[in-house]
């Protein structure tokens, strides 16, 4: 395996929505390429990918605001998870959160995602008990 960390190009945009939607990570009231938009005007460079050749075989969006990092879009092949992909993206995006002064990362997983749970143990995330709350501001 030779899989490689790099920040995303709009070369990628359908090879990662693709990705996305194979790995059950799109939902109807979220836009993937407006998701892509957005992020690519806000620290792009927190956006990688996982090649292996010319293959995207995973990704993860990573954010920080001055509190906290957060990762979303973290996903490989299907056909490819527990080959390590997944691991090598979150400690890529943890070396760059770090680099930015960030000092905690977390993320959210889907209730029914309830396979990932000893990966994210794993990589050393603990679960919390926290009432998460959202507002869309802009509809895509």
């Amino acid at each position: 395996m030779s899989i490689q960390i790099r920040q995303f190009e709009l070369a990628d945009t359908e090879a990662v929505v693709s990705l996305w939607q194979e790995s059950g990570l799109t939902r109807p009231w979220n836009n993937p390429y407006q998701d892509i938009n957005r992020k690519l005007a806000v620290q792009p460079e927190l956006f990688l990918v996982a090649t292996d050749g010319a293959a995207i075989v995973g990704t993860v969006m990573a954010g920080y605001d001055g509190h906290r990092g957060w990762l979303y879009y973290l996903a490989s092949t299907p056909a490819r998870r527990g080959q390590g992909i997944g691991r090598l993206l979150v400690e890529r995006a943890e070396e760059l959160l770090i680099e930015m002064g960030c000092p905690k990362v977390q993320l959210m997983v889907r209730p029914e995602n309830v396979e990932v749970h000893d990966f994210y143990a794993s990589l050393g995330f603990e679960p919390f008990e926290v009432w998460v709350t959202g507002k869309r501001l802009i509809a895509d």
